[in-house]
């Protein structure tokens, strides 16, 4: 199991309130405690319209001194919060498709994973690399796996970003066609005085958000050497994921609606996929 550091994203369980300090268990890592002043900005009234026992929060690793660790629930940001979502959705949709071959042996073979690295990261790698699961169950349940893989749908998630990039300078126009003509692996659309929007996609939050960093850092730099008015906002769009399908007769996996080997019409895989709508603009 990896060891938590400052600054991780962690889903906890509230399990106890105890004056002002609540105890939660962190998934997969012990207990955490969150004082008063880290459970939201401002005066709280009531902490239990926060937190009760049970209820599940996404929260910040901010200390850790020996086995204590201290949390906060008002430092994570709506973006950390996406991402891990998004990760722990997907984590579920890995479950179902290891239950799909291995049956009752999933949880035993799950835990050994974590054992040694977080579930989602050996996931992620195995689509690249399938050896460490080879090692783990053997060659053919492997190979079923890594053909169910194979045969997902990659999700994307497309990130917009607006920017306002204005200048009173007599060139200015011909400076903007240069400073954006730089911009390499997105979609710039011009909305209206001075307002563009950037577009991109990758396999998540996290990577197209760092694809998108890197190009406005670009055009900030260049925006400010001419005197530029520059700001950025952004928000999240998130595209839906195909429902992966099993034909009966072959056992053959298809994202069409006929099985590509015996024609045949398939059904669902009995794991889901998850389907994630648009998320409001950022203001």
């Amino acid at each position: 199991m990896a060891n938590l550091e400052v600054n991780d994203i962690v889903l906890c369980t509230v399990d106890r309130i105890m004056g002002t300090i609540v105890f939660v268990k962190i998934d997969n890592h012990g207990e955490g405690s969150i004082v008063l002043s880290e459970i939201a900005p401002g005066r709280i009234r009531n902490l239990r319209d926060y937190v009760v026992p049970k209820k599940q929060i996404i929260c910040k690793v901010i200390r850790i001194k020996g086995d204590r660790i201290e949390l906060s629930l008002r430092r994570v940001t709506p973006k950390e919060q996406k991402e891990l979502k998004e990760k722990i959705k997907q984590e579920k949709s890995y479950r179902g498709i290891l239950k799909s071959v291995l049956g009752e042996k999933v949880d035993e073979i799950i835990s050994k994973i974590k054992a040694k690295e977080p579930f989602y990261e050996f996931m992620q790698n195995v689509k690249e690399d399938s050896k460490e699961l080879e090692k783990l169950i053997g060659k053919k349940e492997s190979e079923k796996i890594l053909e169910i893989l194979k045969s997902q749908k990659e999700k994307k998630v497309e990130l917009k970003k607006e920017i306002t990039l204005k200048t009173t300078n007599p060139n200015g126009l011909e400076l903007i066609k240069e400073i954006l003509g730089n911009a390499k692996e997105v979609d710039i659309r011009y909305i209206s005085a001075g307002k563009y929007n950037l577009k991109t996609e990758a396999e998540n939050i996290k990577k197209a958000d760092n694809k998108l960093k890197e190009i406005i850092i670009q055009i900030e730099k260049q925006a400010k050497e001419n005197n530029f008015e520059f700001n950025v906002k952004e928000k999240w769009i998130f595209l839906k994921m195909t429902k992966l399908k099993k034909c009966a007769q072959c056992n053959s996996y298809t994202l069409k609606n006929k099985c590509s080997k015996c024609k045949k019409e398939p059904k669902d895989a009995h794991y889901k996929f998850i389907k994630i709508r648009n998320a409001p603009n950022s203001k």
